[in-house]
């Protein structure tokens, strides 16, 4: 397998790329980190991936395209990282929507999104809220590929953490609704940890994954998801 980690220096991502790429997440396979600024591509290497530079904000859908030929699947974990709305739906929305089409157009065939617990459209973020544009913009790209033919699967993990890894969460049911400044934490390992599994266990497939820390392995919660 080889998989192309759209922003490999992420927080999530620098985790989920060696979790790859050593095997610790079953067979090691080659992974491709996609990573914006020169000063970068070293420290992806030392995650042990392929450094590929690449600005996805800037980047049109046939240059992504080119990225990814040859790749079995995308994660795609990058982010303008809040502050700027402008660039929030540049990066988030814009460049993310791009990555869908160009997976198309490069006949990749599975498409694991990193999204968040609340990306559903009645998600009470107010429009004035700093954090307004983020929740709008990954709910525009989830939207979209929810609209694509390929196999893709959103993960939507709450509250994020820099815990030690768990190996266990809880998946929350369709309906279920999180309360904002209820406890909804899990650590960033295991969302890597979660994004690596995803992309072996079809169950996965088509589902929005919303989840926090909880008991169950991560294998058996993904296959178990409805």
């Amino acid at each position: 397998m080889k998989v192309v980690v759209i922003g490999a220096l992420g927080r999530v991502a620098q985790l989920l790329v060696p979790l790859l790429a050593d095997g610790g997440a079953g067979p090691a396979v080659d992974v491709v980190g996609v990573v914006r600024k020169p000063e970068q591509v070293d420290r992806v290497a030392d995650l042990g991936g392929d450094p590929l530079l690449l600005d996805v904000e800037s980047a049109d859908t046939d240059q992504i395209a080119t990225a990814l030929d040859g790749a079995d699947a995308v994660v795609w974990a990058a982010g303008a990282g809040g502050g700027n709305p402008d660039r929030t739906y540049a990066v988030d929305r814009d460049a993310a929507i791009r990555s869908m089409d160009a997976a198309a157009r490069a006949g990749v065939r599975r498409y694991v999104m990193v999204s968040w617990i609340g990306s559903v459209p009645d998600h009470g973020i107010p429009s004035d809220s700093s954090f307004h544009p983020y929740a709008d913009a990954k709910l525009a790209a989830d939207e979209h590929l929810r609209g694509t033919d390929l196999a893709w699967t959103i993960l939507g993990p709450g509250t994020l953490t820099d815990g030690p890894p768990t190996g266990h969460i809880r998946v929350l049911g369709a309906d279920e609704r999180v309360e904002r400044g209820g406890p909804s934490e899990v650590p960033r390992a295991d969302v890597a940890q979660v994004a690596a599994a995803a992309l072996r266990i079809d169950e996965s497939i088509g589902q929005f994954v919303r989840f926090t820390s909880g008991d169950e392995t991560i294998p058996a919660a993904l296959r178990n998801v409805e």
